[in-house]
């Protein structure tokens, strides 16, 4: 077996570009994107419990409670999309990953998503709700599964918006 005088190198160590991954968009050290995030994915499948509630009781106040949690999910999620798309942007080696771009696309269509669900219920959330409504509702809870696992990929997979080597606080 012939031996080789070269090492292989790893392409992503070559690459310093990749390696600044730390968040610019941040309140002491934490990522807004990410303190962001909890709310339009915990609204969002809100809206899908209360529509669900909605269809099994016919009760009005879940049909309002989906209208609000709606609205709540679209308007956080624009906050989180505006924190993101910054970091994106601004951030070299969030910019340079193709997951990057993969959870920033499926952001946008998940808050087209989200701002439809809520202009349907404008003024008439009881009717907007079957069967409209619900469907919206179980799409955009499906992509907030996949939109989300994407980012959690960039956070434990390729370490994005954390701090090299931990804190140095203890």
């Amino acid at each position: 077996m012939k031996e080789y005088s070269t090492p292989l190198n790893d392409p992503v160590e070559e690459r310093r570009a990749l390696h600044s991954t730390e968040s610019k968009i941040a309140i002491a050290g934490h990522p807004l994107h990410a303190m962001l995030v909890a709310f339009p994915i915990a609204l969002t499948f809100s809206v899908l419990g209360a529509d669900l509630l909605f269809w099994w009781t016919g009760d009005t106040f879940w049909a309002l409670a989906a209208g609000w949690a709606s609205f709540g999910a679209f308007l956080m999620g624009v906050l989180a999309g505006v924190t993101g798309t910054m970091e994106l942007l601004i951030v070299r080696g969030i910019r340079n990953r193709s997951a990057s771009w993969t959870h920033f696309i499926l952001a946008v269509m998940l808050l087209s998503l989200l701002g439809a669900n809520w202009a349907l219920r404008i003024g008439s959330p009881v009717e907007a709700v079957l069967p409209l409504g619900l469907m919206l509702s179980f799409v955009a809870a499906g992509m907030t599964a996949m939109t989300g696992w994407h980012g959690g990929k960039l956070v434990f997979d390729y370490q994005i918006g954390t701090t090299p080597g931990g804190n140095s606080r203890s």
